[in-house]
């Protein structure tokens, strides 16, 4: 699995940047929708599953029909949800919620404290996002140079 750099950097920003409630807030948030979305993504992933098999026992017309190929188009979209996609939100938020922890001793020293600690939060906050631009910068021109790359090779096949 590729981690992302917001995994551990968006917390920091968050805890440093905001203090101690709006990283509660954060991680609330995220534990909520995460744990909904990987069982939404895992259910409905089984679901088409299960429908492509039952249209293959003979149901519904059977393989060689309209159904059969709606079932494998739902099929080949069901597979990554419940194979890929449900179970990485896990460690996502396993991540945030560590990093949160590990940190939080650090955010509560610079949040209570001199007004030079503001500057320091200010600082740590502003190369968090730095961060993250950079990761969401880089991985947009991975995608762009992987989709350039694959069309010489898909011509050269063809031809």
């Amino acid at each position: 699995m590729v981690r992302r750099a917001d995994d551990s950097i968006g917390p920091l920003a968050v805890g440093v940047g905001l203090g101690v409630g709006p990283l509660a807030g954060v991680l609330a948030g995220t534990f909520g929708a995460g744990v909904l979305m990987a069982v939404l993504l895992a259910n409905s992933g089984g679901a088409w599953d299960n429908a492509k098999k039952i249209v293959e026992d003979g149901q519904y017309g059977g393989k060689g029909s309209r159904a059969h190929e709606a079932a494998v188009t739902g099929d080949t979209v069901g597979d990554p949800f419940k194979d890929t996609a449900g179970p990485a939100i896990n460690p996502l938020i396993k991540v945030m919620n560590l990093v949160s922890v590990l940190v939080a001793p650090a955010i509560v020293v610079l949040s209570v404290g001199s007004g030079a600690n503001a500057g320091i939060r200010f600082g740590i906050a502003l190369l968090a996002l730095a961060i993250v631009v950079v990761a969401v910068v880089v991985s947009k021109r991975r995608d762009l140079a992987i989709a350039g790359d694959a069309s010489p090779a898909a011509e050269r096949v063809a031809s």
